[in-house]
């Protein structure tokens, strides 16, 4: 197990403030590797959207869960702080594929320069059954999570995530817990 984590550390990624990142987060039963890239740095776009493409790895000892996404993001003007995003991903388990849609949200909370960046955050992806394939019913996924930059570029976070991944002939629920984790961001 240590080994995975170790090996999972230097390919995991996620989403920070519309930064390229990779991270890691763990709890008592699964382990989650993420990752987001800023596409707009290699495709020399300079506009208001920030263009994001994430991809994440749970394992539990039940199920494994892989990602893939795309998503545009803006910072909305009549709020400072205030980032919503939508996209598609793709969610792959076991004998289920799912192409859901996405939409995100995150504050970033106005405290002073004595306090260290910390946002807030949340998606929900839900795919219906015209976009869920092979034995795959619906799919839907949740996350909140709250993020601090405690030294420059490196986050720790804490949330909550609930993946549902049903079937034709049962409903099953791969993930429902809290989680905390390390992000670094470049």
């Amino acid at each position: 197990m240590i080994k995975k984590l170790l090996l999972g550390t230097l390919l995991c990624t996620g989403i920070a403030t519309a930064q390229s990142s990779i991270g890691l987060d763990i709890n008592s039963d699964d382990v989650e590797l993420l990752g987001a890239y800023n596409l707009n740095e290699t495709i020399g776009y300079t506009g208001g959207t920030t263009y994001l493409v994430d991809a994440s790895y749970l394992h539990n000892d039940t199920d494994d869960l892989f990602t893939l996404g795309l998503s545009g993001e803006n910072a909305l003007e009549a709020a400072p702080g205030l980032i919503f995003g939508f996209g598609l991903k793709s969610a792959f388990a076991e004998n289920f594929i799912a192409f859901p849609l996405l939409g995100k949200v995150r504050y970033i909370l106005p405290f002073d320069s004595d306090i260290p960046t910390t946002s807030l955050f949340a998606s929900f992806a839900y795919a219906p059954s015209v976009l869920t394939f092979s034995d795959g019913d619906t799919y839907s996924e949740f996350r909140a999570e709250a993020d601090m930059e405690v030294i420059s570029n490196i986050h720790v976070f804490g949330g909550y995530r609930n993946i549902e991944t049903n079937y034709d002939t049962y409903d099953y629920t791969l993930n429902d817990s809290w989680y905390g984790g390390l992000k670094l961001s470049f």
